[in-house]
């Protein structure tokens, strides 16, 4: 496959799977902000541009930090390059580009969320109506991806599309765990009491685990359970090591030329994700780790870049 078809398919499945992250982290946000002081409101707003690297160019572009402004800057802003209308444009734009790559309802997938999403009202996404665009944004998302899991035909195309997927949300689940052990809490006195459990419970529910904690643990929610869940567990769809799993078996059918270093570091990632243990994570910083982890994950992204993508 060309390289600059196998980049427009990953990049195309990365972007629908990042739209789906950012809506799933807007829409516990929209529900933290509700609880506690200012100060911890303040965290909570902060966190999603913390996850996602962008308060810098929040900070260029609004003057102060609300709940509307946060929506409006990670939903629909055209300037923000990880906002849910560019995810959703550039996917539409790439898939365009792939057509006679991909199946026809994948491609009607793409393009009818894209003029449902620009004929959408502003103040549908930024008022009352906001958690069920988060909603929508993450029906759209899973759609597509079952539309891709259940059409397209299983050759590189597919094997790229659920390379970029899975890179993706990998990466998201290790930001999202990082940011509340790391950022949301720093008071110590706050550790096990109402909002802590609450903050636990709805980073939970925005990777769609708390069933499946409740269901695994049957227990009070704890952070290394959390982080055992998240990192370690593989019948947890979006847990670092199923992530991995996906990772691995996409690079295990792709062939290339000069491939050998990305696959040498993803065949180590998954290892250490096999074999790590919880207690030992937790001894050594949960942070620390979860840095280590997102840093191997950038090198692995700019690895495939260049071995399959065109150089960066």
């Amino acid at each position: 496959m060309l390289s600059r078809v196998a980049d427009r398919i990953f990049w195309m499945s990365r972007q629908m799977e990042r739209a789906e992250n950012t809506a799933r982290i807007l829409g516990v946000t929209a529900n933290l902000v509700l609880f506690g002081t200012d100060d911890v409101q303040e965290q909570n707003l902060l966190a999603p541009l913390s996850i996602t690297g962008t308060e810098a160019l929040f900070r260029e572009r609004h003057d102060e930090l609300t709940l509307p402004a946060l929506i409006e800057f990670m939903a629909l802003d055209e300037k923000n390059p990880s906002s849910i209308w560019s995810c959703v444009k550039w996917a539409r734009e790439n898939g365009h580009a792939v057509r006679w790559l991909i199946t026809s309802e994948m491609w009607e997938t793409l393009n009818g969320t894209w003029i449902d999403m620009r004929g959408m009202p502003k103040g549908r996404v930024t008022g009352a109506g906001a958690n069920e665009f988060f909603d929508w944004v993450k029906e759209r998302s899973h759609l597509f991806r079952g539309v891709t899991y259940g059409t397209i035909v299983r050759g590189e195309a597919f094997n790229f599309s659920r390379l970029g997927t899975f890179l993706e949300r990998a990466d998201n689940t290790a930001r999202i765990l990082d940011v509340k052990y790391h950022i949301l809490l720093p008071s110590v006195k706050d550790v096990g009491g109402a909002l802590d459990y609450y903050q636990w419970a709805a980073l939970l529910r925005s990777v769609s685990a708390f069933e499946t904690y409740r269901q695994l643990y049957r227990d009070l929610i704890f952070p290394i359970r959390v982080a055992e869940l998240l990192i370690l567990e593989r019948r947890m769809p979006r847990s670092l090591a199923a992530c991995f799993d996906q990772v691995k078996e996409a690079l295990d059918r792709i062939r290339g030329e000069s491939d050998h270093s990305s696959k040498r570091l993803a065949y180590e990632l998954h290892a250490r994700l096999s074999y790590v243990d919880i207690q030992e994570v937790f001894q050594d910083g949960l942070h620390e780790y979860l840095s280590a982890v997102l840093d191997d994950i950038g090198e692995l992204g700019s690895r495939i870049q260049r071995a399959y993508l065109g150089a960066v």
